[in-house]
């Protein structure tokens, strides 16, 4: 159910709105006779589980952690 209030019954009564907005009630707040805002409760965003995550596609050379002798010259 729609329920549709003006700016001055919203200020009134907020802790109510928010009530029937937690229990699923669809809250309109109007401004001037025209509807304006929508009053929704906010839902959390689920946490992704671990190892969800996508493939990488990199490749590592078999060398990757040996000297480079132009760097370490100085200090071999």
């Amino acid at each position: 159910m729609i329920h549709v209030y003006n700016m001055h019954e919203a200020k009134t009564n907020l802790s109510k709105l928010v009530k029937l907005a937690e229990a699923g009630e669809k809250i309109v707040i109007a401004r001037a006779g025209k509807p304006s805002v929508e009053l929704t409760i906010v839902r959390p965003k689920p946490r992704p589980k671990l190892g969800e995550f996508e493939p990488l596609d990199i490749w590592i050379p078999e060398d990757f952690d040996a000297l480079n002798p132009k760097i370490w010259k100085d200090y071999l």
